[in-house]
């Protein structure tokens, strides 16, 4: 999925899935269109070892200490997945980024699956440095809520974010 060129995006950074799941009952209150919205999270920090989840139609089912959190997104957000990412590790991901990260799972070469996040976080114009910082936070453990859209849609955004405690806000132009 390639955004437009007029398109913005925003990255919202929470310490835990309770304040990401918070931003996006926020956001979801406040009318913005629910599938320009994507979160991404790490939740393996488990001594279970049956991990995963399936779909069926439009339901999800997950197993795993956030499985309630994951399953009561699957109806909010559009389209989810489960990626084994090197160095990053195994990530849930929701919203049109899950379609971005299978564009630039395609485009890798063998091996080269590292750097398919930073490859999927910068085809919709996000800087390097930020795209770094990102990789960072997920892998520590922490959450990502993504939202893209025209300018006026990230103002909406931002001004809905600001609120719900974010540890980073940051906004980014294509």
């Amino acid at each position: 999925m390639t955004p437009i060129a007029q398109e913005h995006s925003i990255v919202a950074i929470y310490e835990s899935h309770i304040g990401a799941e918070a931003a996006l009952k926020e956001l979801q209150k406040a009318g913005f269109d629910m599938k320009r919205l994507s979160i991404i999270g790490k939740d393996f920090h488990t001594e279970e070892h049956a991990l995963g989840f399936y779909t069926s139609g439009d339901r999800m089912k997950f197993w795993g200490v956030r499985g309630a959190f994951w399953g009561s997104l699957w109806g909010v957000l559009f389209g989810g997945a489960f990626f084994f990412i090197p160095v990053i590790g195994p990530l849930v991901v929701m919203g049109p980024l899950v379609g971005w990260i299978v564009g630039a799972l395609e485009g890798a070469a063998v091996g080269a699956t590292a750097g398919v996040l930073a490859a999927a976080f910068g085809s919709i114009g996000i800087p390097n440095d930020s795209i770094v910082k990102y990789e960072l936070d997920v892998k520590a453990g922490k959450f990502l809520v993504l939202a893209h859209g025209t300018p006026e849609m990230i103002a909406q955004a931002h001004a809905v974010l600001g609120t719900t405690g974010a540890s980073l806000l940051a906004a980014h132009t294509t």
